[in-house]
């Protein structure tokens, strides 16, 4: 009994695997391939550039202990540094406008022995990719100048830290631009330097041992844009963003950094005050 049941077994399994074997006629064989990750070590004090053939459309974080921005001024050049120091292995994910993926594992390195890594080929090297050609700069640079000069405020997101006050008090849409107002108020007599003003699109709740899974939204152009608030001054500027909405047990993250000092800012916008968005006249 015992020969004929394993005789009819693996008849069973002999049978199904000539089955699957077989592609029905029309049918597409799914063809997979892995793809490989390169590996990267960045450091606290040092940035490390990545240049891409292609315009950056998306970055991906596995970790917030990873700090990345463009250059300014460009779109292919990605600037990543450490946000703490001696932070465990993490992952880097890029998708470009070519529709590639690049995938890197990240290490921390006091001292990282590549701090420039291109990607581009050798007949490409000195290939630097401006914002979309369409894209009309100007037209947005004059909605954002409408923006900033309007006084209608249909949002109230804020936040402060030590005498620094940080709003989000407008929010408007254009075909496909977002425009979003900020009022920055120093009431300390110590200028605020400003570091950097980030997107980020996040899980509203990380469960343990898991990734963090971040989407950064790189903006389009920055209406007086500055680098410093001075003391007891304030100071109101327009970012104009790709047009976003807000998936489900997710927020905006928008975060204000103070260069070399600790007054720093985060605000969290949820869908519900995207989609309040006013139409720019």
């Amino acid at each position: 009994m015992k020969t004929f049941s394993a005789a009819v077994m693996t008849g069973f399994f002999l049978f199904i695997a000539i089955i699957s074997g077989k592609a029905q006629p029309g049918e597409a064989v799914l063809q997979t391939k892995a793809i490989t990750p390169y590996h990267m070590a960045i450091a606290y004090s040092k940035t490390t550039n990545i240049i891409f053939p292609h315009a950056i459309v998306s970055v991906d974080r596995g970790s917030r202990d990873v700090l990345v921005q463009k250059a300014k001024g460009v779109e292919n050049i990605l600037q990543v540094k450490a946000a703490t120091e001696g932070f465990g292995q993490t992952n880097l994910t890029i998708i470009t406008a070519d529709g590639r993926l690049t995938s890197f594992l990240v290490d921390y390195a006091e001292q990282p022995s590549v701090l420039n890594l291109s990607l581009v080929p050798e007949d490409k090297r000195h290939v630097v990719a401006v914002p979309s050609a369409g894209i009309n700069r100007q037209e947005i640079e004059e909605r954002a100048g409408a923006v900033l000069a309007s006084g209608e405020r249909n949002v109230r997101i804020s936040d402060k830290a030590f005498g620094v006050h940080l709003k989000l008090d407008g929010l408007f849409i254009r075909e496909d631009v977002m425009y979003l107002r900020f009022h920055i108020r120093n009431r300390t007599n110590i200028p605020y330097d400003i570091d950097q003003l980030r997107f980020y699109i996040r899980d509203r709740k990380k469960a343990r041992r898991t990734a963090t899974q971040e989407l950064e939204i790189s903006p389009l152009l920055v209406r007086n844009g500055t680098e410093k608030v001075g003391g007891n001054a304030e100071h109101s500027i327009v970012l104009a963003v790709p047009k976003f909405t807000i998936p489900d047990k997710k927020y905006l993250a928008i975060q204000l950094m103070e260069k070399n000092g600790g007054r720093h800012l985060e605000l969290h916008v949820k869908n519900r005050a995207v989609v309040k968005a006013l139409p720019v006249e």
